[in-house]
């Protein structure tokens, strides 16, 4: 089993930055890759961005110039960095582990999921 927890969100004011991370534990050694993504109210998940053990990262549509994800794996956590935030990224935001990579930026791509953390920006 894989336990995943995200931690960081807030509330910020546009224009402001943002750090999300992600703390995975249990049997993490069969894991190859992790990604985040973000559903706000009344629309669905979308996928931000994945990244596997060696590094290789992958980017959802529109997502790349603001967003950068990075890990850190001797910690086992994820990280999710967001710039020039905009209260269109007001959303709850997931990490999720154990992914397929043809299906990095889809839900059904993942085994394991967080609770989610809030993102709230004002204008």
């Amino acid at each position: 089993q894989v336990h995943v927890v995200e931690s960081g969100g807030g509330s910020v004011q546009a224009g402001g930055s943002l750090r999300l991370s992600c703390g995975v534990s249990g049997h993490t050694d069969s894991i190859h890759c992790m990604g985040w993504f973000r559903q706000a109210p009344g629309k669905a998940r979308e996928g931000i961005a994945a990244i596997t053990t060696d590094g290789s990262t992958s980017y959802g549509d529109f997502m790349k110039d603001r967003f950068t994800i990075s890990q850190d794996n001797a910690n086992n956590t994820l990280y999710l960095q967001i710039n020039s935030l905009k209260p269109e990224d007001t959303a709850v935001y997931y990490c999720a582990a154990d992914c397929r990579w043809s299906f990095r930026h889809a839900s059904v791509g993942y085994k394991y999921w967080g609770q989610g953390t809030q993102v709230t920006v004002s204008s």
